[in-house]
Parts: structure tokens; sequence; C-alpha cells
């Protein structure tokens, strides 16, 4: 017990000597200075949604993704670290997403339907949000420092972003398709179908990883899934037609027009003359949209360039 106990005096002693002798020279990153990471992010936006997908019936998460589809997101992110293993993110990011029937692959099976239906849609996205970060790892870390060191976490937040679905007409222009109600949404004789807005919340989860190639300098890779509350990302949720004489009574002589052109674009033989939920389905209701986003990341952190690595003190209990 006495030989323990010795062990432990020289080790505390020895580590105290080595921190008032380097103090001179280097910072501990938990003295207060480098806490602060400029980033910037750039990467490939997935939207989730009725529109497009693989082939069969569509399914969730990666397993519908429509790659041909695939656009690029882009990244600003402002980190404060109060502790090396908690970090507070504010970031904003411009991407784009689309959805398209027509890509679905044709290997005779559910995703047939898809292709009849032949709706499209794509969509800016503007996202702001606030984060938490989780370093669960930095507990296990021998010496303070950065450089050469690789840094897993977890991340989640919430967020503000903003869509505007948007579809081409027979001629070629882009049109946007919230003012053309192809659903009746606030139309009185649909009810139960809403009015949505283009500005709303969301809930961002996620997880990454960073290496530092230098003590004030990083490249990482993180992916980033945000939980929607909406369905109309690509404007189609119900799984029904409207009739669309309505267009007439709600909307202007042009747009009604506009919407008698986009609200139904399939390719289905009907025995009628519109297409009635018996014999086709617009969209999905039971669930609502999603995006993710798959980042590279370099950053820089400030006021942390000439650190050294610092053995820690043991823990003793």
């Amino acid at each position: 017990m006495r030989t323990h106990v010795l062990k432990v005096r020289l080790s505390v002693l020895i580590c105290f000597i080595s921190i008032f002798s380097l103090q001179s020279h280097s910072q501990s990153i938990t003295s207060g200075n480098g806490k602060i990471e400029l980033g910037l992010g750039l990467g490939p936006m997935f939207f989730l949604g009725d529109l497009g997908g693989s082939a069969g019936e569509g399914k969730t998460f990666i397993k519908d993704l429509d790659l041909p589809l695939t656009k690029l997101n882009k990244g600003l992110y402002l980190n404060f670290y109060p502790t090396e293993w908690l970090g507070f993110r504010i970031a904003g990011n411009l991407g784009h997403i689309e959805g398209n029937d027509a890509q679905a692959p044709a290997k005779g099976g559910a995703e047939e339907d898809r292709k009849y239906r032949n709706l499209s849609f794509e969509s800016k996205i503007k996202e702001a949000y606030a984060a938490l970060e989780l370093y669960p790892t930095y507990f296990l870390e021998k010496y303070d420092g950065l450089k050469g060191k690789i840094r897993p976490y977890i991340v989640g937040g919430v967020g503000l972003y903003h869509f505007d679905p948007m579809a081409k007409t027979n001629s070629g222009k882009l049109v946007r398709l919230q003012p053309l109600h192809l659903e009746g949404q606030g139309f009185a004789e649909y009810p139960d179908v809403k009015e949505y807005k283009l500005t709303q919340m969301n809930v961002l989860m996620g997880f990454g990883f960073k290496y530092y190639f230098k003590e004030n300098a990083y490249v990482g890779f993180e992916i980033l899934h945000r939980k929607l509350f909406t369905d109309y990302v690509d404007d189609v949720s119900q799984d029904y037609y409207i009739d669309p004489i309505y267009f007439d009574q709600y909307l202007s002589s042009a747009d009604a027009a506009t919407a008698r052109s986009l609200y139904y674009r399939g390719t289905y033989s009907f025995p009628t003359t519109r297409p009635y939920p018996e014999f086709a389905q617009r969209g999905d209701p039971k669930e609502n949209d999603a995006f993710f986003s798959s980042i590279f990341r370099l950053g820089w952190r400030i006021n942390n360039s000439g650190m050294n690595k610092q053995l820690k003190c043991p823990v003793f209990y």
C-alpha cells in the first residue's frame, strides 16, 4: 500500500512540474484560447419523398435514393467549444433537391406505377440551424493538442429551412407549384387538405469525424439527416387526384390552365376522362418527406496555431 501511494505522489509531482515548465511556451486547449472554429462544407444532398426512387415499392432512407438527380450542398459553420468534448454550432446551408418518376428504373416491379405517374419537382433549399456536438473519445485521449488526432462525434439540433417546389410545363418553363394548389390545398371542397408554408422547422441528427492535420486545421466528413414536419417538399402528398374544375373556380385563368397541365402528368390509360382514385394514386400521406446530406468539411481553429502537445495528469480515485 505504501509503495502504491508513493507512486501516485511521484506521478502527480511530475505532472505539475511538467505543466509549470511548459506554461511559458504553450497553453492547453482548455485554457481559453483556440475554442472557436470556422468551417466550410461541400457534398451531395439527397431527397427522400414521394417522387422518384429506386426499383420496387417506395422505401425509406437510403434504399430509395435517386442518385442521378443528386446535387451539391454548400455550407458555412461557426463552432464554439466551452470544453473539448462539447461544441455549439451555428451553420447555414444552400442545397438543391429533385425527384422525378421518369428516373425510376424500369424493372417490371412496383416502380412501374411511379413511371406511369410521371410526376417531378425540384427545389432549392436554404437552411440555418443550431446544434450541439459531442466528442465521446476525448476522454480517451492521452495528451492535449490537436495535430494528428481523429475525433468522431455525434451532432443534433434544430433549424429553419425554406423550400419552394417547382416543375416544368410542357413548354419547358419552370413554374412554382405551391400557388397552383394542385391537391386542392385551401379549397372548400377538400377541407382536410391544408395549405403548407414554405419556411418550416426541422430536426437535424447526424455523426461524423474530424482529422486535425495541423493544430489549427482539420478535414472531416459528416452525414446529417433532417426530420421534417411536412409531406409537401415535393408538392405531392394526397393519394388521389382532385377534380380539375375547381382550378377555374379558385385560380386566375392563366394559373388554372397551368394547374390543369401539371396536376396530372401520367401516362395511364383510363376508361374515364380523368384519373380517379380507384385507378391511380398520386401520393402517400402516411409519411413526411425528408432529406439528408453527406458533407466533406474543412475548418480552422482560431488562436490555436502555437499549441504544443502536453501530457495529461493521471486521474486517481
